[in-house]
């Protein structure tokens, strides 16, 4: 079987290229993984897969910095609509981002340094949009810069399928729906009841492309793990932030039983991210409820996250074996480990 150190000697000898060895090294990955059905035991999460990456990322990150002082001397204002000049120098800063997307994303497959140019990239169309806007739009500015950051990190994605980059674009595109709502004059109530609609139609996309790909080996599982991410706490937090501000007994019981039905609904679909993003809420829960023995409260509640995080694919396959047959469950991942 050929090894990472056969492919390294052949790239040397100019058999294979150094794009096509670490496709290669990534499609073995993925197969191995497949074959192993990791989906059953872990979920696969992977931010960087090297010490080299982070030197890269460190790089890249000066690399930037160093950028936008030399683009300010040379006109470009970050801080308010500045015109023609801006514009331009952003223009020129998302194409040589996207040009060092091309050999360090699309060639290397590197992960860490192409989520750090996705945030560098979001970062310039901001400043690009709001130097396109301008101020004369006033209280509009910052909504419309958002939905200018949603579209353009939609075409960085489209171009460099980088999954962090959904979690960008669905965070620009909330940032709109938010700065609208406080410009309508929009009431609390309704920013909650907003958000959570926008947080069930992020859940929602996530399991469309989850449930695509059972075995998470692909970008799609990828990309609905940081859709995840941003959809957990949308609901979540809306919904506690309604809850603790009422301090009722109801408020606080309805609290605890919503936060167990998001961690039922965290097992059943294999994502730790809606128990993530309850945490917190569940500690100020805790501190409420039990007052004088929160400190016990909350280290009963911690014990309980360690205890479910150790088993939980022996509980995801006592549940998911328990629930009867509904739409979608045999695209879930598996769960026959019980052992």
């Amino acid at each position: 079987m050929i090894n990472p150190e056969d492919l390294r000697a052949a790239v040397q000898r100019g058999i294979v290229t150094e794009a096509q060895s670490a496709q290669l090294i990534a499609l073995a990955s993925a197969r191995l993984t497949a074959k192993e059905g990791v989906a059953a035991v872990e979920e696969p999460f992977v931010l960087f897969k090297g010490f080299n990456e982070i030197f890269v990322v460190v790089g890249l990150t000066i690399l930037f910095i160093g950028w936008v002082g030399v683009a300010t001397l040379m006109g470009l204002d970050i801080e308010g609509p500045a015109g023609v000049t801006t514009v331009v120098l952003s223009a020129l800063t998302i194409a040589g981002l996207a040009g060092l997307g091309r050999y360090f994303t699309t060639t290397r497959r590197m992960v860490a340094p192409s989520i750090a140019l996705s945030v560098m990239t979001a970062l310039s169309a901001a400043v690009m949009g709001f130097a396109l806007i301008g101020s004369p739009l006033g209280d509009y500015t910052l909504a419309l810069t958002a939905v200018f950051v949603a579209v353009v990190m939609a075409g960085h994605y489209f171009v460099f399928r980088i999954p962090f980059s959904a979690a960008i674009i669905a965070g620009a595109a909330y940032a709109a729906l938010l700065s609208a709502w406080v410009i309508w004059g929009g009431s609390d109530l309704g920013m909650t009841a907003l958000t959570i609609v926008f947080g069930l139609g992020i859940f929602a996309l996530a399991m469309r492309l989850d449930l695509s790909d059972p075995m998470r080996v692909s970008t799609r599982s990828a990309t609905a793990f940081w859709l995840h991410v941003v959809a957990a706490p949308a609901i979540v937090n809306s919904v506690a932030m309604r809850l603790l501000e009422n301090g009722s007994a109801g408020a606080q019981a309805t609290m605890l039983a919503f936060l167990l039905v998001i961690a039922v609904v965290a097992v059943v679909i294999d994502r730790r991210s809606f128990l993530i993003s309850g945490a917190g809420y569940s500690v100020a829960l805790a501190a409420t409820l039990f007052e004088g023995g929160a400190a016990i409260a909350i280290l009963i509640l911690g014990l309980a996250l360690v205890l479910l995080g150790a088993g939980w694919d022996r509980l995801r396959a006592r549940l998911m074996t328990a629930l009867p047959d509904f739409p979608g469950k045999s695209n879930l991942p598996a769960y026959g480990v019980t052992a």
